[in-house]
């Protein structure tokens, strides 16, 4: 009935029906025959006229044709797929919901009423499935696609093999899926794609016209699939495909454009994967081609142009050159220009040109561009007509335009357009529509950024709540998703830092995890999302302090970096938060190379930057305070010239209005002050006042960062007052001070340091008034800020430190005084925490040394010896006994939980090896090798953390382990002493001196003062001594050895001057040695030779522990005419009580096949001066012990080399090294014995399971000094090898002579092995300290005790028991 007649006219059937219709009996089936041609014709007329109203006159024809029908008559099916044709033209021409519903119906009835048998009930299958789609199209209803999907199948299985319309269908059903497939996400659905495709490809014929398009099609389904997953192989096959598609298309071919079009495609895709300039080159190529072929006027011609344009585009974005985006603007401009006025593409047009002007506004910042964007997107907006479907997406976009340009200048009517065209789009897009989500996050995105301007809580519970519905509204494996949580994220994030609920940065942390973890690897996104979970964990990072937070922040910002290509315009964005994370750690844990690397990224984002860049300001003020940071650190006054070039330059970038200029003015104003603190500029400290004023009045009342501007502007004017003494400068810094605590919640990470501050104002308000109540406030603040448990340790400790100082010296008989010094002991741990390598620990403990001191002498000044005691055992040797707690036994542990034992022992040992990290990231290192080195410290973090979690567990949970490695009371300490003599502890500090001894039996402690004795005396003794010794060329401090001297010497020197160190010895001797002999009792007059004198074990403090306390004594220069302490007591040293208290309780019996004694000597160590000595001394001994019989080995020289000598370590009790030796400041477990074939360096030992470790003596140069700047640490080779389980050491504390050296280790072990215990086998070291004893006073017999003399015997001391 769909025949077509040309001869028919209008008016003749017309004329015809009308006659008809007035025939009795003649007007049912007749009539609809002639109506149902009179259709016909008119659908005739459309098709030569593309008149619409011809098609509308032709629905209604059909309509009555099918009336005059009943429908169980054989020609309704056929009537009805004509209208149902007609119908689906009208929507196709129109986009009018009305025809494709009704269209769908009369489908549904044509396929209903079509006989099984009938050879058209396929292609009416087939129609139908297209109307559902279409259907789904508009409404986005997925029971449509099912039924289109249904449809499509049913079609196929009543196609006959070969027949065909097969191919068209399964290409109709690849449609279908496909589709599916972008709404939904399900593998299954594009799988099923490719396989129609597939099967249309296969059974098109070789030089089948459609060939070319199957394999088009086919392409694209490739292409959509790994658009999702990112498989390889897909974007090659869809390449392939596309390659094919155009091999067969033959020249001239009117298809061939569009192949061109769409092969284009697929390598633009791979180029944002996979980033290769040969992909994006052979996109823009393609599509030139595509934009060339099409013939000028061709309807196509307009969107392959928009096509090129967003190719150019996309080139740009990757590769940043300003002449791919100059061509993509040229493009769109073209399509623009080419589309008719009221052509239903124009609109699209308009919106890809004002895309394409949003994008380089976005990274070339020309207010030029982002008004031609907004003027695009509104034409787009208004060309549109209403219903249409592509209107929300264009009031999307015009929001975005609106967005950014309100980011920039800050124009509250360009964000209000901005949320009114979102929620246009929401509106406007049905529910259930792919979009739908999008247009809630874009929303939610304006919400936020209002928020972030003006601060209404509505705003960013809307932005939360939009993005929440678009993450709810995105089906599982939708490639939208990720992007979804990141937005999300971003609300959360910015309420948490604008409101500081903790909950909302953990479901910040969450929302970015699951964007990154959802992304497929090579994702182009996601770096940006990498980029965004370090903001986030840096940002919790700053209110808790957690150091995993910053470690997973510089991680984070780090695989964001990496994994952006080299001119991506991300790339200055991800340096500038790299930067940001490595600055913030630097402020809380002091790492150089961490504000190294901040200063490196940062100067690097500023780089790639663009002139004119709306983020420049930013990054300027970014890079401005890392230099900031580091002068305050360095002092270099290169550095405060660039922190203020850099900000100035940033307020300067900013426009007037623009949200971030208070922070910016603040930051200038915090680096001219710092410069006026260093300087004293009356115009820098102006500068800084009015900067900072600047920044509180533009700051908008309850932003967030008001607190710190008030801060800041407070702190200028004390710093003022502090110069110039104005007393209106205090006033108005205190009022200041008092708004930025007002107005900062409780829990703020940056509370305390407010307190701490305004603390610093009473207390200079205090001394210009005289006023007790200023200075009670200053001490309540102080009290406060150093209480408060979110804070970071450093800061506390910094307010603990004043409180104790203030109250002490204001106060010194209130209990205020030891609860502040309790609360500083307290925080010395965590500011130096395992977390940490033990080089980090020994920097961060430099500036600390003094603080037990402080602590112990107010105790003692306040009769609290024994808190006095603990205080100088928790404070010094910090590292030492964090390493003891590593290594201590466990075997009681192991008695009650064999696993948790087992588990802590793993721990520890992983820890230890952990700390003892020595490199760290340089600018220089290549960013995998800093990658590396950041994965490796975040191991570090997690022990520590895990290993905190068990001692925690163990405390808790087993019996009797409440106090397991918690510093030692006084009570615990008394009762594990050494019967064979007391252990003194000297406390110099400068308010008063004091000596704490601890005698075996007795109850308490014994406090002697040492009035005679002073700071100023020990430091004057030290430096007197040092005089000496450099006079001498010697050094005491753990100096590199001279290795270029000529001499046969282990550094000795003739004398140059006499008299200085026999004083400084009968200076400790009258003032320290002999009150406290005097006071233990001691005989004041010497004992017999025969009697066998007691012990006694020094732990000094301060420069005490560089001076020769055994020594000590009056040198006449004849040893009869002599008296020191070497005649009273045999002295030995400890690096604290509880390392000596732990060797009494925990010394088992050494295994008897590893008693003996190991020796080695290297006389011609590489690069060191020769000292054949140590040949003769090792020799010496190894016959000496040959003949006792003992167990003994000896190798020497090249013939052992470091790792065999550390297996004889394990293998032997005993140890002795002949050998040069050098000692590491900075890194202890670096200092090292030097063989022949390189460094045995104390981390090496440390290693090794020496259980068995009995003596090393070290007959080595400066054995057992430490440094000046860590006192209070022993950081020397005799402490590390006690640390490393030796129970005894004997050591040096200077060069020693290397022809003394044979002399007196015969005499030690001459007596050693005349005073052994157990088997006649068996090497004992216990004896040790009497040997040393004796052997030196054989020496200074020898020497009969001249000043010479001195030099040659007291550099040797023993440690231990």
């Amino acid at each position: 009935m769909a025949a077509r007649d040309s001869e028919w006219d209008a008016a003749m059937l017309n004329s015809i029906i009308k006659q008809i219709s007035n025939l009795p009996n003649v007007a049912g089936p007749t009539l609809g025959i002639f109506h149902n041609m009179h259709g016909d014709w008119l659908m005739s007329c459309f098709e030569n006229t593309t008149d619409l109203s011809y098609i509308t006159e032709a629905i209604s024809a059909y309509k009555q044709a099918v009336n005059h029908f009943p429908d169980d008559h054989p020609n309704v099916p056929d009537m009805l797929s004509d209208l149902g044709v007609a119908l689906l033209k009208q929507f196709q021409c129109t986009g009018n919901l009305c025809a494709i519903t009704e269209a769908t119906t009369i489908w549904q009835k044509a396929v209903a009423l079509t006989p099984p048998s009938d050879m058209e009930l396929n292609g009416r299958w087939s129609n139908l499935g297209i109307s559902h789609q279409h259907c789904f199209d508009r409404l986005g209803n997925l029971s449509d696609m099912a039924q289109a999907i249904s449809a499509y199948q049913k079609a196929i299985e009543l196609t006959p093999t070969g027949h065909p319309d097969l191919l068209r269908q399964f290409n109709n059903l690849g449609n279908s899926y496909l589709t599916r497939f972008k709404r939904l996400g399900n593998i299954s659905d594009i799988a099923e794609a490719i396989s129609a495709y597939q099967k249309a490809v296969e059974l098109t014929p070789t030089g089948h016209p459609d060939l070319p398009s199957q394999f088009n099609n086919l392409g694209n389904s490739y292409l959509t699939r790994f658009k999702h997953l990112c498989s390889l192989s897909d974007i090659d096959e869809a390449i392939s495909a596309h390659q094919k598609a155009l091999e067969l298309a033959s020249t001239g071919h009117p298809y061939l454009p569009r192949q061109f079009n769409n092969l284009g495609s697929s390598y633009l895709i791979r180029f944002q994967h996979l980033g290769s300039p040969s992909d994006i080159a052979e996109a823009i190529s393609a599509q030139q081609k595509a934009v060339e072929l099409t013939p000028t006027g061709h309807p196509d011609l307009p969107s392959r142009f928009t096509n090129l344009g967003n190719s150019y585009l996309i080139c740009f974005q990757h590769l940043g050159s300003p002449s791919d985006i100059a061509e993509a603007i040229s493009a769109h401009q073209k399509a623009v220009e080419l589309t008719p006025t009221g052509h239903p593409d124009l609109p699209r047009q308009f919106n890809n040109l004002g895309t394409s002007y949003l994008i380089r506004f976005k990274h070339l910042g020309s207010l030029s561009d982002i008004a031609e964007a907004i003027s695009a997107h509104q034409k787009a907006v208004e060309l549109t007509p209403t219903g249409h479907p592509a209107l929300p997406s264009r009031f999307n976009n015009l929001g975005s335009s609106y967005r950014t340009r309100f980011k920039h200048l800050g124009s509250l009517s360009d964000i209000d357009e901005a949320i009114s065209a979102h929620q246009k789009a929401v509106e406007l897009t049905p529910t259930g529509h792919p979009d739908l989500p999008g247009q809630f996050n874009n929303l939610g995105s304006s919400y936020r950024s209002r928020f972030e301007h003006l601060g209404s809580p509505s705003d960013i519970a809307e932005a939360i709540s939009s993005h929440q519905k678009a993450v709810e509204l995105t089906p599982t494996g939708h490639p939208d998703l990720p992007g979804q949580f990141n937005n999300l994220g971003n609300s959360y994030l910015t309420r948490f830092k604008h409101l500081g609920s903790l909950s909302d940065i953990a479901e910040a942390i969450s929302a970015y995890q699951k964007a990154v973890e959802l992304n497929p690897t090579g994702h182009p996104d996601l770096p940006s999302q990498f980029n965004n979970l370090g903001n986030s964990y840096l940002t919790r990072f700053e209110r808790l302090g957690s150091p995993s937070d910053i470690a997973e922040a510089i991680s984070s910002h780090q695989k964001a970096v990496e994994l952006t290509p080299t001119g991506h315009p991300d790339l200055p964005r991800q340096f500038n938060n790299l930067g940001n994370s490595y600055l913030t750690r630097f402020e809380h844990l002091g790492s150089l190379s961490d504000i190294a690397e901040a200063i490196s990224a940062h100067q690097k984002a500023v780089e790639l930057t663009p002139t004119g860049h709306p983020d420049l300001p930013n990054r300027f003020n970014n890079l401005g305070n890392s230099y900031l940071t580091r002068f305050e650190h360095l002092g270099s006054l290169s550095d405060i010239a660039e922190a203020i070039s850099s900000h100035q330059k940033a307020v300067e970038l900013t426009p007037t209005g623009h949200p971030h200029l208070p922070s910016r003015f603040n930051n200038l104003g915090n680096s001219y002050l710092t410069r006026f603190q260093h300087l004293g500029s009356p115009s820098d400290i102006a500068e800084a006042i009015s900067s900072h004023q600047k920044a509180v009045e533009l700051t908008p009342t309850g932003h967030p960062d008001l607190p710190s501007q008030f801060n800041n502007l407070g702190s200028s004017y004390r710093t003022r007052f502090e110069h110039l003494g104005s007393p209106s400068d205090i006033a108005e810094a205190i009022s200041a001070q008092q708004k930025a605590i007002e107005l900062t919640p409780f829990g703020h990470p940056y509370l305390a340091s407010y307190h701490g501050n305004l603390a610093n104002s009473f207390h200079q308000l205090s001394h210009l008034s005289g006023h007790q109540s200023a200075l009670q406030k200053s001490l309540l603040h102080y009290k406060s800020a150093a209480s408060f448990d979110f804070a970071s340790p450093s800061t506390r400790l910094n307010s603990a430190k004043n409180w104790a100082t203030l109250t002490s010296k204001y106060y010194p008989h209130s209990q205020e005084t030891l609860l502040a010094f309790e609360t500083i002991m307290s925080l010395l741990s965590l500011v130096a925490g395992l977390e940490h390598t033990v080089k980090h620990r020994h920097l961060l403990l430099q500036d600390m040394s003094d603080l037990p001191l402080q602590a112990a002498a107010t105790a003692c000044s306040l009769g609290h010896i024994d808190k006095a005691l603990e205080w100088l055992e928790q404070g010094r040797c910090l590292v030492w006994t964090q390493l003891n707690h590593l290594r201590t036994p466990i075997d009681d542990l192991a008695q009650h939980d064999p696993a948790l034992a087992q588990h802590f022992l793993d721990v520890s040992k992983s820890l230890e090896c952990a700390a003892a990290r020595g490199s760290s990231s340089q600018p220089s290192m290549s960013l995998t090798e800093k990658i590396s080195l950041e994965k490796e410290a975040h191991a570090h973090l997690k022990l520590a953390n895990e290993w905190n979690d068990l001692l925690n567990t163990i405390r808790t949970t087993v019996p009797g382990f409440h106090n397991f490695l918690k510093h030692p009371l006084c009570s615990a300490l008394i009762q594990s002493l050494p019967d064979s003599g007391p252990a003194v502890l000297v406390n110099v500090h400068h308010t008063r001196c004091d000596a704490i001894a601890l005698i075996a039996g007795m109850d308490g402690p014994l406090h002697i003062q040492l009035p005679r004795f002073s700071l100023d005396k020990a430091i004057r003794y030290q430096q007197d001594f040092i005089t000496y010794l450099q006079g001498h060329q010697l050094h005491m401090q753990g100096a590199e050895l001279d290795l270029l001297e000529d001499q046969q010497e282990r550094g000795i020197r003739p004398q140059i001057k006499k008299g200085l160190v026999q004083n400084v010895l009968q200076g400790l001797w009258k003032d320290v040695v002999k009150p406290i002999l005097e006071a233990l009792a001691f005989s004041t007059s010497k004992p017999s030779a025969n009697a066998e004198l007691p012990r006694i074990w020094w732990c000094p403090t301060g420069p005490l522990a560089f001076l020769p306390l055994h020594a000590a004594g009056i040198h006449s220069g004849s040893l009869s005419d002599s008296e020191s302490l070497l005649d009273y007591a045999v002295p030995s040293y400890t690096p604290t009580i509880t390392s000596l208290t732990n060797r009494v309780q925990d010394s088992p019996a050494i295994d008897a096949d590893v008693s003996g004694l190991f020796l080695t000597c290297h006389p011609n160590a590489p690069n060191a001066v020769p000292i054949p000595g140590t040949v003769e001394e090792v020799r010496s001994v190894y016959d000496q012990v040959i003949k006792h019989g003992a167990r003994v080995q000896r190798v020497e020289g090249s013939d052992l080399t470091v790792e065999q000598g550390l297996e004889y370590m394990e293998k032997f009790s005993s140890i002795h090294l002949a050998c040069h030796a050098s000692q590491d400041q900075k890194e202890p477990l670096q200092s090292r014995f030097l063989f022949h074939d390189g460094p045995l360096t104390l981390s090496k030992i440390m290693q090794k399971n020496l259980r068995n470790a009995d003596l090393a003596f070290l007959s080595a140069c400066q054995t057992s000094t430490g440094g000046e700047n860590l006192s209070e640490e022993a950081v020397h080779l005799a402490a590390g090898m006690l640390a490393a389980g030796y129970r005894r050491a004997v050591a040096t504390m200077w060069s020693i002579k290397d022809s003394h050296a044979p002399e007196v280790a015969k005499d030690f072990y001459d007596y050693l092995l005349a005073h052994q215990y157990g088997s006649s086998s068996g090497f004992d070291g216990s004896q040790s300290a009497y040997a040393l004893h004796y052997a030196i006073q054989k020496l200074r017999q020898r020497l009969d005790d001249s000043p010479d003399s001195l030099l040659a015997w007291a550099p040797y001391v023993h440690f231990g028991l």
